[in-house]
Order: C-alpha cells, then structure tokens, then sequence
C-alpha cells in the first residue's frame, strides 16, 4: 500500500476531479441498487394475484415523510398500490409504471458511470504526467558517477517500461479502488436489511476470498520485480548491440550475439508466463469462492422460502429471495473487481519501487546552503591538494596546480593518467576525495553549479550533439542567441562553409549523435557552441585526437581562435598542438610528475622527452 500512496501523492492537485468521480459512481451505485431493487414490486405483481397486500397499505394512508430509506420504500408501495387498485386497467397500468422506473433507474447509473469515468481521466493521466516529469527532473541532475554505476538500458526501462506498467495495472485500478469498496458496502447493506441469516454467508466469503488473494498478490510483486530487472538487462544488450554494431560485425560476433539475447530473451518469456499465471488466477479464484458460497445460499436461502411462515418476522419471500441473489450476484463482480486491483497495484509495486530508485538516489553533486553565485572570471582557477577515487584505487593523488585568467595549462600523459578526471572535476561533475578545487578565491563547493559551469565551456573528443538541427545544437549553450550569432559562431569554427552546402542550410537534422557528419565536422559544431557561450574558462578534452589531417588543420585552427584572449585547460594526445601552453602538466598514475613549458620539459630529458620523441618518431 506504501507504493499506492506514494503514487496518490501525485494526485493531490487533481483532488477535485478525484471527489467528482467518487460522487459519481456513489450516485451510480445507488441508482443500480434501486434498479435491482424493483425486481421486488415486478415480481410481485406478475405472480401474485392476491391484492390484500396492497389494500394493507392504503388502509396504512400516505407515509409520514422521514428521511430515510424506509420512507422511500413505504411512498413506492403506497403510490403503487394505489396505481394498481384505483386505475382503469390496475395492474397494467402498474407494469407500465414500473418498466419506466426501471428504465430511468438505467439511464441514471450509467450517466453517473460516465460522469466518473470522465473525472477520472485527467487525474489518471496527470499522474502519470508529474511522474514522468519527477523522474526526468531529477535524472538530469543526478551525478554522472550515478550514471556509471547503472546500465543504460536499465534507466530507459524505469522510464519507460516502469512507468506504462504504472499506468496500466495501478493507474487502471484507481477507478476500482474508487468505486467498488461503496459498491460493496451499499450492497452488504441491503443484504443485511433483507436477510441477516443469509448475509452471514457474505461476510464469511469475502474475508476468506481476500486472505487467499493477498497471498497470492505478495508473489505476484516478487515475480513482476524480478521481470522489470530482466527487461532492463535486455534493453542494456540492445543498447550496447547498437553503439557496438560494426565490432560486433567485424568480428563476426552475430551468431554470439544473437544466442546472447536469445537467453536473456527466453529468461524474460519465462518470467511472464509465470507472472501471467498468477495474475490471471485473481478472477477465476475469487469466482469460484463466489458461486461456491452462492450455492450454499441458494440451498439455505430456498429452505427458508419453502419452509417459512408468512406470518414470522424473518419470513422470506420468493421476491425477496430472487432479490437477494441479485444482491449478491452483484458483490460478486465488485469483489473480483478489487481482487484484481489488488493484484494490478502488487505488480504495479514493483514498478513504483524501481522508478523510486531514480527519484530517491542521492543527488550527491548539488548547491550547499547559503552558495553564492560567480558573475565574472577574473582571477583563477586552483586544483589544491586534489586527491579523487572513483572505487577503491586512487586515479589522482595530491595534485595541485594553479591556472591564472588569461593562461593556457596543457595536460598530457598516457591514457588513465587522470587528465579527464580533472576536466570533469573543474565543472563539478564529480568532487574530490580529498583537497578543494578553488575559483575566485571560493571553493567550488560554495559556489552554486549553474554560475560555476556558467564560467566553463568544454569540448570533448567525442562531439556530443543532439537529433535536432544545426542552429538549436549551435545554439544550445545560449538559447537567447540570434541566428546573426550563431552564424558567425560557425564562422569562427571553420563550420559555415560545409553548413552552406547542405541543402538545409542551418536548418539540416542532424541525425542521432550526428551520425549525418562526419568527425571533423561535428567537432567544429562542438567548437561553435563552445564560441557561442563565449565562456571565460576554456576546457578541451583531446578535442583533436580522433581526427584526420585535414579535419585536425580546420580543428585545431578554429580552437585556436576559441582560445584567444581566454583561460584553457587543455588535455593533449597531440604534443603539437600544446607546444605554445603556458605551462604543461605531465601526468602518471594520478600525479604530476613533470611541469614546465614545452622548451624546459624537452631539457629535463625526462617524461615529456620521451612522449616527444615517439611522437616525432612516430
């Protein structure tokens, strides 16, 4: 019920239409209970000749009027029996009467049906709206070292497969959690007003019918948990089968593949059938209770008819009787109704827990209270004492480096040395382990991420763009950009004279990663949104390293032009394109063992001297 209530909690500005619809299927209930109830009075003026009965009540006069139920079913018999004993044709005139009645009866429950399904439906799908928006909301500002821990396929599945079974079994069920609880107190109700021996029989069933389903229900959330874990791991071997299809295609890996998701696949099919076969055991079950306990009243129920005394007061009447199974008849299906709800909200749970994985982790990398905000850069930027560890083993150990407004600090070294590391901890995308990273005489943790990452703009080796078009990914990093700005953006990327000769222009989809242009072109597109910030820190991740010849030229000019007149942190594969750094950092097993400019590391003969000569050699 835990994960019921937490996915009401969204609900809680929808609350009117929530009302609305429980007055609706109140008042459908009612008005069904009173169509069922006119079996009674057609009942008996189809067999009963006799017409003392309805001489008694006039003899009785006009009831007094009282508000209650009582009141109702007195005025009915009166005004009936004098319909049937003072009109012209008596009892045709009543069976007209009658049929009316009952037709209305009809037209009004299934109007008040409607009306609360109409209700319902904005509060149905604005749930489902806020919690799409929660979980996107608080995806986008979880930590990348959340997103290095958790499968891809795994996250698309929470916000995807996760939350249409929300919106299928819990959601569906709000509707029946609404309105069949009153269904079934209405009619226990008038069970019990018409026959309290026999009503004994219905509070024995449906204890019993909800002590069997829950046990059931418990299983059904362990297996439908165990399903949505299994379909995320299916949906992270797509993921990867697709970012690795020309590796996987190289090797020939296509048979091996394929019996890999054939298993995972298979795995899944097995877990559904057997979640199927429990969740489909909600109805059968709660009906056989059902007719099980039908049968006995049927069996007691005729005895009293057949046995009873007219004159007794817990006689019951052939009437009576057939109304009362009607009755019952009609708790049948609300019960199976909330049976299957149950079962719906229990693997329904499951769901819920996984997204509230998302929606509970830990945002470790946010604001502290009372951060303040950097509107300028105009000192430095300094790594003190930096030590970070992503698991156990230490990827930077002691590092401190101080890079002044207006400098250039190279990085370089062999791969896994920490240079990215550093990149990524500048803008905070994680924080150090140890030491403090400081801006403007602040540590970067007291200042808020938005004016921190505002001071940054950073260049990759691997273009991330997005499918969308040439101006609005140029554009990204400053949506208030004109497209006068964001053309001479390009201008300055070296990236006009390719989009000029698209046949879109700036307008061209660029397709999913880009995968329309080629490296050096979405590199320069990666280059003109940097421009386009305009940011006063610069950071380039080996923004060359994965280009040709030609490409890197145009490349590394149009980053020499984004360097101009600001401060770089630049991580180099290149040592060429770092020759004129200010200082240049080399980089071991987490430690700057070298620093210098490029003249004085080449003279220490050490490191450096070696990375310079393969290189040349090379």
């Amino acid at each position: 019920m835990k994960s019921l209530l937490r996915i009401l909690a969204y609900a809680k500005q929808y609350k009117l239409y929530a009302i609305l619809n429980v007055i609706c299927n109140a008042l459908s209930s009612v008005f069904s209970l009173f169509s069922i109830a006119m079996i009674i009075p057609f009942l008996n003026l189809i067999f009963l000749q006799d017409n003392k009965d309805y001489e008694a009540y006039l003899l009785n006069g006009e009831p007094q009027f009282r508000f209650s139920s009582s009141y109702a079913i007195d005025y009915f018999n009166y005004y009936l029996s004098d319909n049937i004993l003072n009109s012209s044709n008596g009892k045709v005139d009543a069976l007209i009467f009658l049929c009316a009645v009952i037709g209305v009866m009809f037209f009004f429950k299934n109007l008040f049906r409607y009306l609360a399904l109409y209700f319902i439906a904005p509060l149905r799908s604005g749930i489902m709206l806020q919690l799409r928006n929660t979980m996107y909301s608080k995806m986008i500002l979880l930590p990348l070292a959340y997103f290095s821990e958790e499968k891809k396929g795994d996250i698309i599945t929470k916000m995807g497969g996760d939350v249409q079974e929300i919106q299928w079994t819990v959601i569906q069920s709000l509707e029946m959690i609404f309105r069949e609880p009153f269904n079934i107190v209405l009619f226990l109700t008038a069970l019990v007003y018409t026959s309290p021996q026999l009503a004994i029989f219905v509070f024995i069933f449906l204890p019993v019918s909800g002590i069997i389903v829950g046990k059931i229900g418990r299983s059904l959330k362990r297996v439908s948990g165990d399903q949505q874990n299994k379909m995320g791991i299916m949906l992270s071997l797509v993921e990867e089968t697709l970012t690795g299809l020309r590796i996987i295609k190289a090797f020939n890996a296509e048979e091996r593949m394929d019996q890999k998701f054939q298993q995972v696949n298979t795995d899944y099919d097995h877990l559904l059938i057997k979640m199927f076969k429990r969740r489909d055991l909600a109805s059968p079950l709660s009906e056989v209770l059902g007719v099980f306990i039908m049968i006995i009243i049927l069996w007691f129920g005729g005895k009293m008819v057949l046995n009873g005394s007219t004159d007794s007061p817990d006689a019951l009447t052939a009437s009576s009787f057939i109304f009362f199974i009607m009755l019952f008849s009609q708790i049948i299906s609300p019960a199976k109704a909330i049976t299957t709800a149950y079962y719906n909200i229990q693997k329904g749970a499951a769901s819920e827990e996984r997204i509230q994985q998302i929606i509970n982790a830990d945002r470790a990398i946010k604001d502290s209270i009372g951060a303040t905000e950097i509107v300028n850069f105009s000192s430095s930027l300094e790594f003190k004492n930096v030590t970070f560890k992503y698991e156990e083993a230490d990827v930077l150990l002691d590092v401190s480096f101080t890079l002044k407004k207006g400098k250039t600090i190279a990085l370089v070294g062999s791969s896994g040395s920490g240079k990215s590391t550093i990149a990524d901890l500048s803008p905070r995308f994680y924080d150090p382990y140890k030491g403090k990273i400081i801006i403007e005489g602040k540590d970067i943790k007291s200042v808020t991420l938005k004016s921190l990452r505002q001071q940054m703009g950073i260049v990759t080796q691997d273009s991330v763009l997005f499918n969308d078009t040439i101006l609005n990914n140029i554009g990204f990093g400053n949506p208030a950009a004109s497209n006068e700005q964001i053309i001479e953006a390009a201008k300055v990327a070296n990236a006009h004279e390719f989009i000029a000769q698209m046949e879109n222009g700036y307008g061209t989809n660029i397709g999913d990663s880009g995968n329309k242009l080629s490296g050096g072109q979405k590199q320069r597109l990666s280059i003109a949104r940097a421009i386009l910030k305009n940011p006063p820190i610069l950071i380039l991740d080996e923004a060359t390293s994965a280009l040709d010849t030609e490409s890197e030229k145009l490349v590394q000019d149009a980053l020499n032009k984004l360097m101009k007149n600001r401060t770089s942190l630049v991580i180099a594969h290149r040592l060429s394109t770092i020759q004129n750094a200010d200082e240049i950092l080399v980089m071991d097993k987490g430690k700057i063992v070298e620093r210098g400019s490029h003249a004085e590391l080449i003279a220490q003969k050490g490191v450096y001297k070696k990375l310079s000569d393969l290189q040349t050699f090379s």
